[in-house]
């Protein structure tokens, strides 16, 4: 089966220096590199998809150093980058088209915000047919607060996989799909 690498909003915004930084976003990223480095040398075609706002807004704002993809894991230029303004890559996108034309009939989606963004293309992904692997530790969010209860980063992200896992997607470690 074809399958399709997904880099999902590996974006400046979530680095420490930027205005929305998440917990574990220069772990992921490195992990990150390591899976678009080996689905380069293998042939696997790899989709950038990168968020961006209107001009002006508070994050990923058109033409903003925050809404451009982090130059550790910038696309090279034959590799699409799909730019979205919704939570989910298929939305209003060529996503859907893009992995067509590459015959990509499954897909390995790493990046950010594990409960936002990583949370809407796998879903998505998966209600279309695509079977979907999730490299959990190539993925990043940050501590939620609901109703006065702040839910540490950690744990957030492991109910998202816990999620993925129980109805969704597989979930390996970069380091055994790698092995794999």
């Amino acid at each position: 089966m074809n399958r399709g690498l997904v880099v999902v909003d590996l974006q400046n915004e979530y680095l420490p220096t930027g205005k929305l930084p998440l917990t574990g976003i220069e772990a992921a990223a490195a992990n990150a590199i390591r899976v678009i480095s080996h689905a380069r040398d293998t042939g696997i075609p790899v989709f950038h998809i990168r968020h961006e706002s209107d001009e002006g807004a508070p994050v990923f704002s058109k033409g903003s150093t925050g809404a451009e993809i982090q130059p550790a894991v910038a696309p090279e230029s034959h590799e699409p980058v799909i730019v979205k303004k919704h939570i989910n890559a298929f939305r209003e996108t060529d996503l859907k088209q893009q992995l067509e034309a590459a015959n990509v009939q499954e897909i390995v989606v790493i990046g950010a915000m594990t409960h936002m963004c990583i949370d809407a293309v796998v879903r998505a992904a998966v209600d279309m047919g695509y079977p979907v692997t999730v490299l959990d530790d190539a993925c990043a969010t940050l501590d939620l607060t609901f109703r006065g209860v702040t839910v540490p980063a950690a744990q957030a992200h492991a109910a998202i996989m816990a999620a993925f896992e129980f109805g969704y997607a597989t979930v390996k470690s970069v380091e055994d799909y790698l092995a794999a």
